[in-house]
């Protein structure tokens, strides 16, 4: 399902580049393929999407790798967290942060 709604936001310009890269990213990540890394994958996806789809530069999400228990990596789960709960913008101002 995933996949056709990502198909779908792109041939229908549902949403800006930047939200259907992110929308696909937070979808993914809650489908939790893996035991491990799903973050990882995802946000590798959702740069693969950007910059191969739609010809944009790669997330810089607040230039951190997201392992470290700093600051940034809690305010990325707090905008994963507000995702979940429909607010998808502050997910896509950390993409871009």
């Amino acid at each position: 399902m995933l996949l056709d709604d990502t198909k779908y936001w792109i041939e229908n310009d549902t949403y800006p580049p930047d939200e259907i890269a992110i929308r696909f990213k937070h979808r993914l990540v809650n489908i939790h393929c893996f035991p491990n890394g799903n973050g990882r994958h995802s946000r590798l996806m959702a740069d693969i999407i950007i910059e191969s789809v739609f010809g944009k530069n790669v997330f810089t999400l607040n230039n951190s790798n997201l392992v470290r228990p700093d600051n940034a990596r809690k305010e990325y789960i707090d905008s994963i967290r507000k995702a979940d709960n429909g607010l998808i913008e502050p997910l896509l101002k950390f993409a871009r942060k």
